[in-house]
């Protein structure tokens, strides 16, 4: 099947500009949530050998277009088998889909081939219907491998199990994710200062993303598919600011493609630290020139 057969027409949209209230900084104490997931696990090593698996329609996308858990995103669904997707998501797979990478393979062969790649479970927040589709707002929750694809018509649907980084115990994971709560919250602040032209929104993703990484309650999902704490708030950090320009955005690609094939947590929010660092700093610049 051609890649033009299969990749779907999608498109950003901008959003109005969000309230600009503070970001909070309390959260549950990182030593109870640790208890709590090594009781977790301890049951799923005794109850459960293999890991849970859910039937649900998949949306690819180009590999430029890589999903990360704690983000959100608007998407333009207006082909018609696309909007049947979005019809089984919201009624019969609980408001949720897999956003997945089909990333075109080179090889010997005369046929096109690709590699499944990133596949993340979303979260559907709101749809708002247009004359033509309708526009969706999606957050990730989850990295997901997909094991089995059911089937390719009308459009993709597969058997999928969380992927989830590995066991932790860190005295350092503690210090670490202090570390990137506040680096998130002084980048949230600096931003607030930007001023930009009416016509462009305001960036607050990174504000947004760290709300979502500190709730403490997922109803609308099997608590497997639920990434610790640590893990949220490890793919927090990569989110876009304002004013970024392309070859940022190029950077922020990598991080998040980087970010998505660890499965290191610590390694991760060493890694959210330096970025959002380095966005500080860029920020940081803008207003100086901004305040001349």
């Amino acid at each position: 099947m051609a890649a033009s057969s299969l990749l779907c027409l999608l498109s950003l949209s901008r959003s109005p500009r969000p309230p600009q209230d503070p970001i909070p900084r309390s959260a549950p104490p990182l030593h109870t949530w640790l208890a709590r997931r090594r009781q977790l696990r301890a049951f799923r090593c005794a109850s459960s050998p293999s890991p849970p698996s859910v039937d649900l329609p998949l949306l690819p996308f180009q590999p430029s277009a890589v999903l990360i858990p704690s983000e959100s995103r608007t998407l333009h669904l207006y082909e018609a088998r696309y909007v049947a997707l979005l019809d089984e998501a919201l009624y019969k797979a609980k408001s949720s889909f897999v956003h997945f990478v089909l990333d075109p393979v080179e090889d010997s062969s005369p046929k096109a081939s690709f590699a499944v790649r990133y596949g993340c479970l979303v979260q559907i927040e709101s749809v708002q219907k247009l004359d033509i589709g309708a526009l969706v707002s999606i957050r990730g929750v989850c990295r997901v491998n997909i094991s089995n694809l059911l089937q390719m018509e009308p459009y993709f649907r597969g058997v999928v199990s969380p992927m989830m980084d590995e066991p932790y115990d860190s005295i350092e994971l503690g210090t670490r994710i202090s570390k990137l709560r506040e680096s998130m919250c002084n980048l949230h602040s600096l931003q607030m200062k930007l001023k930009v032209p009416e016509d462009e929104p305001l960036q607050t993703n990174i504000r947004a993303s760290l709300l979502w990484s500190e709730k403490e309650i997922f109803e609308e999902y099997n608590e497997s598919f639920i990434p610790g704490l640590p893990e949220r708030l490890s793919f927090a950090a990569y989110q876009s600011v304002s004013g970024m320009s392309d070859a940022e955005l190029l950077t922020l690609q990598k991080y998040k493609i980087q970010a998505m094939e660890s499965t290191d947590t610590l390694e991760r929010l060493n890694n959210g630290i330096e970025y959002v660092e380095h966005n500080i700093g860029m920020i940081a610049a803008r207003l100086a020139i901004q305040n001349i």
